[in-house]
């Protein structure tokens, strides 16, 4: 049995892992590569596990680069690959690599999904990066487990593939024997994280600093304090249907208080077919959108304003700045206060428009002159949106009705060096979210996420 992890090591519950087949050796890695791939994602498991870096204390993998399909492959650009092994090839591999697919519309060749079937029931591991999810969901093989994948993938995944825990919020998801990681770079932290579970923390560390990336990325406080950057789109497929005018109207109106009600008598649907037909397009309940949305558009405006945490919760259509502060928090891992502070400290010019007031300016709620009630966590309801019912501790955020199939990707970033004014930020949004905090007895985690069946929250 082994216990498997995401990118913040905690637990999901057991998995179970089958013995690798005599043939296959554990340090045999297979890249398994198709036409039209993108070729940044396909050169991540090249560049970890195909260069010798031995002096660099990186112990060293055998790399077998294998074609899905019958080549030329052609990739970004134009260019043509011509990979040396076929899917024969991956009958040796302990792991199998399939780092993109071409198009989440399209079936990947039996062939290979055969194979990949045969691979993971040998004992082989098996990592998708990015699309490469959906290669390993056509096979059948993240059925009833929790993955992730490309945010803006995510609702087509778990909308074509429902048995799949599909979780958009993490940078990857290692589920024992099977891992995916989210978008582009987030491969690069799922390929560390497997060098880190096969040689330990010395040998990651050695390679992500010849690559020249962090070691490992978490997020929340599990980083350092950094805050995750949350961005949310609709599925390009959606793009033609009647409930896209519906969803464009509520982005122009997020400052407006409505709630899901609303949106179902604009499409001119009852409650609950409304809920269906959003959940069939998008893979998400229509109130986890919304608030997505608004906790969005928050984001935004503590980016690129000196609006206070008030005015930015009004503006967003939250009904009080608990709200916000309590769904901003379980989607970004810290207070609106500490996001932006943070954010101006990564900014090149260090920040500006902020006295000694506070990132909100005087009298700002989280600024100095709190007039927010300390203790009280959102997960009480969402006061912002009408269709939440305020029951605490509920499965979706504002403790409303809608159910945990969505989610949202974090994208972390870097802060730079301190500045004299940062300080006095960071101090604040320190100081701010204590205050932000949760009442006694009540758990810190999204509680709304998508889980496996006696899978234990994220810690």
């Amino acid at each position: 049995m082994s216990v498997p992890k995401s990118h913040q090591d905690s637990t999901n519950g057991p998995a179970t892992t089958r013995k690798l087949a005599a043939r296959r050796r554990r340090e045999i890695v297979a890249v398994l590569l198709f036409s039209g791939g993108p070729i940044f994602e396909s050169s991540i498991p090249l560049s970890v596990f195909g260069i010798d870096r031995q002096d660099a204390g990186v112990p060293r993998y055998r790399l077998l680069v294998c074609a899905g399909e019958d080549g030329p492959l052609r990739t970004t650009g134009g260019l043509q690959l011509s990979a040396p092994y076929g899917l024969d090839a991956l009958s040796r591999a302990g792991t199998v690599v399939v780092p993109a697919w071409r198009s989440i519309t399209q079936p990947p060749p039996a062939a290979a999904l055969d194979a990949l079937r045969r691979a993971h029931e040998e004992g082989a591991r098996l990592v998708g990066l990015c699309t490469g999810a959906f290669v390993l969901a056509a096979a059948g093989l993240l059925d009833g487990r929790p993955a992730t994948t490309h945010w803006m993938y995510a609702p087509t995944l778990a909308k074509r593939y429902p048995s799949v825990h599909v979780d958009p919020r993490e940078l990857f998801v290692d589920d024992g024997d099977i891992l995916t990681s989210a978008g582009t770079a987030a491969g690069i932290d799922l390929c560390l994280h497997v060098v880190r579970n096969d040689h330990g923390t010395e040998a990651a560390g050695a390679l992500a600093r010849r690559l020249v990336v962090p070691p490992r990325r978490g997020s929340g406080a599990e980083s350092g304090g950094h805050p995750r950057h949350l961005d949310r789109s609709l599925p390009e497929e959606m793009g033609a249907d009647p409930l896209a005018e519906v969803v464009a109207w509520a982005l122009e109106h997020l400052h407006e208080q409505f709630d899901v009600e609303t949106l179902a008598a604009r499409a001119y649907m009852s409650r609950r077919t409304f809920d269906r037909r959003f959940r069939s397009l998008t893979g998400s309940a229509p109130l986890q959108w919304l608030i997505t949305q608004r906790v969005l558009q928050a984001q935004r405006l503590l980016e690129t304003s000196d609006y206070s945490v008030d005015e930015v919760a009004g503006r967003c259509g939250f009904r009080s700045p608990v709200a916000l502060r309590g769904h901003f928090r379980r989607q970004l891992g810290s207070s609106p206060a500490a996001y932006r502070a943070a954010y101006r400290v990564r900014r090149p010019d260090g920040g500006s428009g902020d006295d000694e007031s506070g990132p909100g300016g005087s009298g700002g709620s989280d600024g100095g002159g709190r007039t927010g009630t300390p203790g009280v966590h959102g997960g009480q309801g969402d006061p912002g949106v009408h269709g939440g019912a305020p029951t605490p501790g509920s499965g979706v955020p504002g403790g409303g009705h809608g159910d945990g199939a969505g989610g949202d990707h974090g994208m972390l970033h870097a802060a730079g060096p301190y500045a004299p004014r940062d300080l006095r930020d960071a101090a604040r949004a320190h100081r701010d979210s204590r205050h932000d905090g949760v009442e006694p007895g009540k758990p810190e985690s999204d509680a709304w996420a998508p889980r496996v069946p006696g899978q234990r929250g994220r810690g």
